[in-house]
């Protein structure tokens, strides 16, 4: 399996274990461990959305704000040289390195891959 369940922001796994004969998953995207599991799909759906909670509540009883999955950024390591074209397409065409791999990625993951495309 390799459905997602999603409440409050937060994202979970769903998996099976033919061991004990249970489902199972844990938070993604977040640095905490988080986790819950269930005898049932309509369990753990409930385990999730507890832990869920039981985590918000922890944190806010520690006094920290909880990870948030998902922030909008990240560290990718493409290899010098196309880090290298990157930056010079950026500075050819007077944008930021930043909105080329924006740009990129939304042309990738929309089935656009023209790098003509990209930018005007």
């Amino acid at each position: 399996m390799s459905q997602l369940l999603e409440y409050k922001g937060y994202l979970g796994s769903i998996e099976f274990s033919p061991e004990d004969e249970v489902l199972h998953g844990r938070l993604e995207f977040i640095r905490d461990l988080v986790t819950y599991e269930a005898d049932d799909a309509r369990g753990l759906k409930i385990a999730f959305q507890e832990a869920v909670d039981d985590y918000l509540a922890l944190c806010a009883s520690e006094n920290r704000k909880p990870d948030e999955p998902l922030k909008g950024s990240f560290n990718i390591r493409p290899g010098r040289e196309l880090h290298r074209q990157a930056m010079l397409y950026a500075r050819r065409h007077g944008i930021n390195l930043n909105s080329v791999v924006t740009e990129a990625l939304r042309a990738y993951l929309t089935g656009t891959r023209s790098p003509h495309r990209l930018f005007p």
